[in-house]
């Protein structure tokens, strides 16, 4: 995956807020791993995934329906933001 910057954060933090709670941890997992994949992709062929993107969190995320960002007061963004940085913590990207 390549480098994560805070866009990266934010694209899945809305990702995840228009799913379910119950949802949340396995589309963020899938997120990683698709952002993964892609970046392997684009390092094997020189071309973005068709699917995934460039290998940057952000493109899997904007693969998905997305809520409209919200305000950081709003907590449901809050702790859709804070898994996506437990995530990035436990894969060792913090």
């Amino acid at each position: 995956m390549r480098p994560v910057m805070h866009g990266d954060v934010a694209a899945a933090g809305c990702a995840l807020l228009r799913v379910a709670p119950e949802a949340r941890f396995g589309l963020m997992s899938r997120l990683l791993s698709e952002a993964e994949a892609a970046d392997q992709y684009r390092q094997e062929t020189g071309n973005i995934h068709p699917l995934w993107g460039n290998g940057s969190l952000m493109a899997a995320a904007m693969a998905r329906p997305r809520a409209r960002e919200p305000f950081l007061d709003d907590l449901e963004y809050c702790a859709c933001m804070a898994l996506v940085f437990d995530a990035l913590l436990g894969r060792g990207a913090g």
